[in-house]
């Protein structure tokens, strides 16, 4: 019953759990107050990836429904989708989704998932703002409305990509942000594109065995040479979200941060050592997800049973479009 339907109206009014990694001391705040828990000399690195309208529903020529959801564009023109009913789209068959925008069933890629080849009038990506849903995750029980184009979306989203959102980023407001940039806090971007992999949960009775989704993730050199700089001279690096974190902590080797292009498996769950953060802001998450083994990993276990069960007895709204924790 805490699992948030609905975002609320402002951004920054959702509530903020602050957790001391040290001590395991709780605190409760709004989340328009982080900026009284940041330092001035902090640096905020957030993934400014954009969530893409992947859900496409269309029609076989005999008028059967079919649904296409999009995971990972492999050409100009075919991506790697699931689609329904799976078994019954044999390679060959044509969907119309829209007036100027149509797919043809391709052959099953390595993952099991089916290649889509699409045809277009006009620009794509405006066909896939037209006709698209937003692919709200399983348990937000409610079909995508229209208001989520905006609100599943960051307002420093740019790079199209994602399939889900990066959720600890929802939370800010332009004017929020205006005023820790005014505090003299960094804000840095890099790029994670999330899959739909990140609501898989572990399923291995040994997590060490799970195998993890891959991500595509990406570091410019202005980035990469600023956060080095602050972390030399002892600023703390704060991601804001568990994709940012994978991908500072997949980009960094021996305590320095490299800029670039990799796709990224790395499960970080209690055991590892985390080389580049300091701190940590994010939503809660779902139980056996990797996700919550990060969280766990960088403020203990303990410390993160604690904060949620806390959490559920002050009834903080949960996951996607719930309330957000401060780990510092």
């Amino acid at each position: 019953e805490f699992i948030a339907q609905y975002p609320v109206e402002n951004r920054s009014d959702s509530r903020l759990l602050y957790l001391q990694r040290k001590t395991g001391k709780i605190e409760h705040h709004h989340f328009r107050n982080i900026i009284d828990l940041l330092r001035s000399d902090d640096v905020l690195v957030v993934n400014k990836t954009r969530v893409i309208p992947a859900r496409l529903l269309g029609n076989k020529t005999t008028g059967a429904r079919v649904e296409i959801f999009l995971l990972n564009q492999l050409t100009e023109d075919t991506w790697e989708c699931l689609v329904k009913p799976g078994r019954k789209l044999s390679a060959g068959t044509q969907v119309i989704i829209s007036d100027s925008l149509n797919a043809v069933i391709g052959e099953r890629c390595e993952s099991g998932n089916r290649e889509v080849i699409f045809s277009w009038q006009g620009n794509f990506w405006q066909n896939l703002e037209t006709s698209g849903n937003m692919p709200l995750p399983p348990y937000i029980r409610r079909e995508a409305v229209e208001k989520d184009k905006e609100t599943y979306q960051t307002i420093y989203a740019q790079d199209k990509g994602s399939v889900a959102a990066p959720t600890a980023g929802l939370h800010f407001t332009s004017e929020l942000l205006d005023k820790i940039r005014a505090k003299g806090i960094d804000l840095v971007e890099v790029i994670l594109h999330v899959g739909l992999g990140t609501f898989r949960p572990v399923q291995t009775d040994n997590i060490t065995d799970h195998t993890m989704h891959r991500e595509l993730c990406r570091i410019d050199p202005a980035s990469a040479e600023l956060i080095n700089r602050a972390k030399k001279t002892g600023r703390r690096i704060i991601a804001v979200g568990t994709t940012t974190t994978r991908t500072l902590e997949s980009f960094t080797e021996e305590g320095i941060l490299t800029s670039g292009e990799q796709w990224t498996e790395l499960f970080i769950h209690p055991g590892k050592k985390f080389q580049m953060i300091d701190g940590l802001l994010t939503n809660f998450h779902m139980p056996e997800s990797t996700l919550l083994m990060l969280v766990s990993a960088f403020a203990g276990y303990e410390n993160t049973m604690n904060a949620y069960r806390t959490a559920v007895a002050e009834k903080y709204r949960f996951f996607s479009y719930g309330d957000a924790m401060l780990i510092l």
